[in-house]
């Protein structure tokens, strides 16, 4: 699978980057060129990856690029970002052979009371950051609840540009890493939401509660929602610390063989219930720079010595090399194996 990103070369940012309202048509022209090179050993293409991370980091929080912190901005460079999406596939329905994709990250959100105010504050989240993008693509629409997020910064979108967003696809692909459970907080805009910490839970280096449920849970309510479609889960993965080296010469990670372990599991019970899960990814194969965390949190299911480069397969590497090895069969939790069951 190839997937574009939506990273914007800097000459392009210094005209605007996705605020600009020729950038979808700045995407169109680069896809066709990459078409053309490339469908002739490109089996899959995904146009976009986690535009929401796009808008959420680069456009209203700043901590991504351009580092802007705008909420007007923030809805056009979406609505920018998701006409440049279906300007892509139609773009590859005149020349691409094969099959293209749109990749979105996905956070169930559970309400922390059955108070109103915290209902209503869920349903934004989920708005925001579930169906903003998946409602525009599938449905040709935006979640009414935008409206009361962004007050007099959301658009008035003409019609036309919203039907043109609905352009069918071929498979959706699906970052998971964890739920939220929501409360109403005035003092977090424009979503007025907040993130309740669950006592019981375990939570990843990134801050992230580990909720294995809530990926069968996400896959089925995709289905359930916009029709029965190819699925891949293209990320899915955690954050655990690792030493900067290896003891012994390994590196044993327990957590996050638990963590792919349960994951997994979850993957298999929504394909059970009808799900057409075609494909499964872990993040990552190597430790890597993440964004604003830079080399601070640790993803990989290898491990790198970043002071020698030297690589070390850790132990839920093996873990993930035997899933593929026995088509699941070590997926059935083993006391044996000292790790959380």
């Amino acid at each position: 699978m190839t997937l574009f990103h939506w990273d914007l070369p800097a000459a392009l940012d210094d005209r605007g980057g996705w605020l600009n309202p020729d950038a979808p048509k700045w995407f169109e022209d680069y896809a066709r060129i990459v078409f053309d090179a490339l469908d002739d050993r490109v089996p899959m293409w995904a146009t976009l990856n986690e535009p929401w991370v796009v808008t959420d980091g680069g456009y209203l929080f700043g901590v991504n690029a351009p580092g802007h912190r705008s909420l007007y901005e923030t809805p056009i460079a979406s609505h920018h970002l998701m006409l440049a999406h279906a300007r892509a596939v139609r773009a590859y329905r005149e020349q691409g052979r094969h099959r293209i994709g749109l990749v979105v990250n996905l956070e169930p959100k559970d309400c922390s009371s059955t108070q109103p105010v915290d209902l209503a504050a869920t349903q934004r989240a989920d708005a925001y950051m579930n169906r903003q993008y998946l409602d525009a693509a599938l449905l040709g629409r935006y979640p009414d609840e935008m409206r009361e997020i962004f007050g007099a910064a959301w658009p008035e979108f003409p019609a036309e540009e919203l039907a043109s967003l609905r352009e069918p696809f071929d498979f959706l692909g699906i970052n998971y890493y964890t739920r939220n459970v929501v409360a109403h907080d005035d003092s977090l805009p424009p979503v007025r939401a907040r993130a309740v910490r669950q006592s019981q839970s375990t939570y990843t280096e990134t801050g992230w509660e580990v909720h294995a449920a809530s990926l069968e849970r996400v896959l089925l309510w995709v289905t359930e929602r916009y029709g029965r479609m190819p699925l891949y889960v293209t990320e899915n993965g955690a954050a655990f610390y690792d030493p900067p080296s290896p003891i012994d010469g390994q590196i044993e990670d327990p957590l996050r063989v638990d963590y792919y372990r349960q994951h997994l599991r979850a993957v298999h019970a929504a394909i059970q219930q009808g799900a057409d899960v075609r494909g499964y990814y872990a993040w990552s194969l190597l430790d890597n720079f993440e964004w604003a965390s830079g080399f601070t949190k640790r993803f990989g299911l290898i491990h790198v010595d970043y002071a020698t480069q030297r690589r070390t397969i850790k132990r839920s590497g093996r873990y993930y090399r035997d899933v593929i090895r026995t088509h699941g069969g070590v997926l059935t939790p083993s006391q044996a194996e000292g790790v959380p069951v």
